[in-house]
């Protein structure tokens, strides 16, 4: 058995963490997070300060199905970006809230958020701009 010295493991480390590459988690993860509902359900989650009710997240995020909500929760909840915490109460009271984890990402989802509802009518326009020449052509 060959051994290797550091250098060549933090090599092989950046290769196998590289987001270009289909398979590294890296990229699953990007995947994940660059989901709408997760940018919005993150950001929900962040402008609360504090926990949210499934129903308060329902009614915060618009268009979003129960089913679509369960899941993501779910798979942020798996990934570690949210906790979810069951109180025991009729009706039982389920709240969610960011981990340290999710706030630091909070920072950079809510900026991409931000950013789309400051540039919405500039990239409207450039939309209109583009199909007109494309019917012009």
């Amino acid at each position: 058995m060959a051994t290797t010295t550091a250098a060549q493991r933090r090599q092989q480390a950046r290769i196998e963490y590289d987001a270009f590459i289909k398979s590294c988690p890296t990229n699953q993860l990007l995947d994940r997070i660059s989901d709408k509902w997760v940018s919005l359900i993150v950001s929900a989650l962040a402008d609360a300060g504090g926990p949210m009710r499934y129903s308060d997240l329902g009614r915060k995020i618009a268009g979003v199905s129960p089913k679509m909500l369960t899941q993501t929760l779910r798979s942020l909840e798996r990934d570690g970006i949210l906790s979810r915490t069951v109180t025991p109460s009729v009706p039982v009271r389920v709240d969610y809230e960011l981990t340290p984890l999710g706030t630091n990402l909070s920072c950079l989802l809510t900026a991409v958020k931000d950013w789309a509802e400051h540039h919405i009518e500039e990239v409207v326009e450039a939309r209109e701009r583009y199909d007109a020449s494309s019917e012009a052509s």
